[in-house]
């Protein structure tokens, strides 16, 4: 019954070369279609002359600019001044010898806090010298001093005060009369006490100002040596807006980035004309991550040459950059 449904031979054949008729005439035309199109493409390019396609090109490229770089927003006319620190500086810089009695006056009420120290009520939590630093010893210390001559030093990030003492051994050493600011909030960092735990602590407040102004008193230096004890960004701010200025700079506080790019801008500011500013850990695990980067950055931005001596970076304004 089924054969009886099929067409007769003679229209299956004609079907047959129906088929192969399209097929032939779907693959040449897609060969046709193709040899005119790279026929086309191959006209189109070489009816421009070389020079009217470096001409396209350089219009195509003109349509997508690269992305800017840091150093491209450097180059602003504002030259986002110092990334948007935004304390004005006074314009009459305080002469040294009026840098302790302003810092006394704006900070301590007019009264050393050494007077009368420690209060009864603190000498048993104290031990009677308890010092502590990292890379507080280095020769860059005397080297420096030596070199600047400074008769005001400003210390950012003190601790328990290892390197401030030490810098004050090296100006008696050397019969010099000057005076160090130690800006830190005194609060150490979460976990410190871990390490720490002779450093006492009542109702969450640890001892660690008190303990740095006893080893302070113990080493004889109350005259020399002034804490300032707030937060390094708003302390350097109001540095700069009391116009005091320092010969000599250290920056030893937060490591990673951003804490050591804000202190290195903000210090810059209140940097004498001629002067140094340096810090420690340049060479740590952080690499280029950390204090190093900011130094760099800071360096390229502002054309100055960076130094170093042993785990120390030194930037020396008297320095021109070295190309």
């Amino acid at each position: 019954m089924k054969e009886d449904q099929r067409p007769p031979l003679h229209l299956q054949n004609h079907q047959r070369n129906k088929l192969s008729i399209t097929k032939l005439f779907t693959h040449t035309s897609a060969y046709v279609i193709l040899v005119l199109l790279s026929y086309t493409l191959g006209y189109v390019s070489h009816s421009y002359p070389p020079q009217q396609q470096q001409r396209l090109q350089l219009q195509l490229s003109q349509l997508t600019p690269p992305p800017p770089s840091v150093f491209q927003f450097a180059n602003l006319p504002t030259q986002l001044d110092n990334f948007r620190v935004t304390a004005h500086c006074s314009n009459s810089p305080l002469p040294p010898n009026l840098v302790f009695p302003t810092i006394l006056d704006r900070v301590f009420n007019g009264c050393s806090p050494y007077t009368n120290f420690p209060p009864p009520h603190l000498r048993s939590f104290l031990k009677q010298k308890r010092i502590k630093g990292w890379g507080s010893y280095g020769a860059v210390f005397e080297h420096l001093i030596k070199r600047v001559k400074p008769r005001v030093i400003i210390e950012v990030g003190t601790f328990l005060g290892a390197s401030a003492l030490h810098m004050v051994n090296v100006t008696r050493k050397l019969s010099l009369q000057t005076q160090i600011l130690c800006l830190d909030d005194f609060r150490g960092w979460p976990g410190f006490r871990d390490r720490f735990k002779d450093i006492k602590m009542i109702n969450g407040d640890v001892l660690l100002l008190q303990q740095f102004m006893q080893n302070v008193v113990y080493f004889n230096a109350t005259g020399s040596v002034l804490p300032v004890p707030f937060s390094r960004g708003s302390g350097l701010e109001k540095f700069c807006k009391w116009g005091i200025t320092a010969d000599l700079i250290e920056i030893d506080a937060g490591h990673d980035f951003i804490s050591a790019w804000g202190d290195i801008n903000r210090a810059f500011r209140i940097l004498r004309p001629g002067g140094i500013i340096f810090g420690h850990d340049y060479f740590t695990a952080a690499d280029n991550r950390g204090v190093r980067r900011a130094v760099n950055l800071f360096a390229q931005m502002n054309n100055l040459r960076i130094q170093t001596d042993d785990q120390h970076w030194v930037i020396d304004t008297a320095l021109a950059k070295q190309i």
